[in-house]
C-alpha cells in the first residue's frame, strides 16, 4: 500500500469518526432537536388495528391512538381508568408551551385523586417523545406512574430512555384534534396550591370513552 493511499484512508476514517456521537450526547440536544441517528419510526397508523379513545374538554375533543403491542401494561392502566370513569370531571393541570399538557390526575379544586397502585415503566419500548405522543406522568421513582398522562406539544428527546434507568414511557399518539392540544398551551396560568403552570380557568376533561 502506498503512502498516498495510507493517507487517503487515514483522512477518511478521521472524518467518520469526528461526525460520530456517543449516547450521551443526546441529553445535550435542545428540546426539539431529534438526532436523526437517534430517531425510532413510529407504527404505522394502518399496521394493525388498535384502540382508540376519545377525549372530551371543555375546550374541544381530539382522539388518541394506543399502542397496545409495545406498552401492553401502560395502555391496560389507562384503559381501565377510562371504563372506571375516572377522568370524567378531571382537568389539564399543567401546561407548558412548547412543552406538554399534562392532566388526569386532579379536579378543578386542585384536589389529587387517589389512584390504583403504580405501574412498571415502559420507556424501553423504542417509542419516542415526538410532538402529539402521549405518555406517562411519573415522579423521580421510575417506576410510579398512576393515571397521570401527558401530551407532547414538541419532540423532547430528553424525556426518553430505557425504562430502567429512567425516561417517560410513550403509549399513545393523537390522530386527530392536536389543534386543540396545541390550543391548551395558550391559555393563562397561575400557580394554585403550590403548583405551577396551572390555567387560571380549568380546562376540563369532561369525557374519556372507547370508540373502536
Amino acid at each position: 500500500m502506498t503512502r498516498k493511499t495510507i493517507l487517503c484512508l487515514s483522512a477518511i476514517l478521521l472524518i467518520l469518526f469526528s461526525g460520530c456521537r456517543t449516547k450521551d450526547d443526546l441529553v445535550l440536544f435542545r428540546p426539539g432537536d431529534v438526532p436523526v441517528w437517534r430517531t425510532v419510526q413510529l407504527p404505522s397508523a394502518d399496521e394493525v388495528d388498535r384502540p382508540q379513545v376519545e377525549i372530551e374538554t371543555s375546550m374541544g375533543g381530539f382522539v388518541v391512538e394506543l399502542f397496545e403491542s409495545e406498552s401492553p401494561i401502560t395502555v391496560a392502566n389507562f384503559l381501565r381508568y377510562v371504563e372506571d370513569g375516572f377522568y370524567d370531571g378531571l382537568i389539564f393541570h399543567r401546561v407548558i408551551p412548547g412543552f406538554m399538557v399534562q392532566g388526569g390526575g386532579f379536579n378543578r379544586e386542585m384536589e389529587e385523586q387517589p389512584t390504583r397502585d403504580a405501574i412498571r415503566n415502559e420507556a424501553g419500548n423504542g417509542l419516542r417523545n415526538t410532538r402529539g405522543t402521549l405518555a406517562m406522568a411519573r415522579t423521580d421513582d421510575i417506576d410510579s406512574a398512576t393515571a397521570q398522562f401527558f401530551v407532547n406539544l414538541t419532540d423532547n428527546p430528553f424525556l426518553n430512555g430505557d425504562g430502567e434507568s429512567g425516561g417517560y414511557a410513550v403509549f399513545g399518539r393523537v390522530v386527530s384534534g392536536m389543534s386543540v392540544v396545541d390550543a391548551m398551551a395558550d391559555v393563562d396560568t397561575d400557580t394554585v396550591n403550590g403548583h405551577g403552570d396551572v390555567p387560571v380557568e380549568p380546562i376540563l376533561i369532561v369525557n374519556v370513552r372507547r370508540i373502536d
